[in-house]
């Protein structure tokens, strides 16, 4: 396998992981269990991690985009703009989540409040790793990409020529 194809293999897992551990804090913030305040930091640190070999395979799949004739330049700089920023993002996320760990160690659990900054950042991050995904996804898709871009069937003849 190659950059590329390891690049098409692992980029799901930020943007269903941040999704899925949001829905975990969330839960555990509107139920009280600060027990999973932990777990949710420890996931988001994880995350920010395996995203680095997702962001520097994607560096490998655009030099491999760029040899194919057929593909369109601006759709594969938009999806980088946009990876770069969620990759940004999750940095931002993982590091604040491992501050409030490291400063939460010897408590039961990291404060509430704490969880709650950590929550709206994931969130927004969800937002961003979401958009880089569908900008990825319309490289290589046209369905995807709305009907002013995507291309059309040819008329039917009718049989009354």
């Amino acid at each position: 396998m190659n950059a590329p194809h390891w690049h098409l293999a692992i980029n799901h897992l930020p943007v269903v992981g941040v999704f899925l551990v949001v829905m975990l804090l969330g839960y555990a913030l509107v139920r009280g269990r600060g027990e999973l305040y932990g777990v949710g930091l420890g996931a988001l640190v994880l995350l920010a991690v395996a995203t680095v070999p997702v962001f520097f395979t994607g560096r490998s799949a655009d030099d491999a985009l760029m040899e194919i004739s057929d593909i369109d330049d601006k759709l594969v700089h938009a999806h980088e703009a946009a990876a770069n920023l969620a990759f940004i993002g999750i940095g931002v996320v993982g590091v604040v989540s491992l501050i409030i760990l490291w400063f939460g160690r010897r408590l039961p659990h990291a404060s509430r409040g704490a969880v709650m900054l950590v929550f709206a950042l994931a969130v927004i991050e969800t937002a961003l790793m979401g958009r880089a995904a569908n900008l990825g996804g319309n490289i290589r898709h046209p369905e995807i990409r709305g009907t002013s871009s995507a291309p059309r069937a040819a008329p039917e003849k009718s049989g009354h020529d």
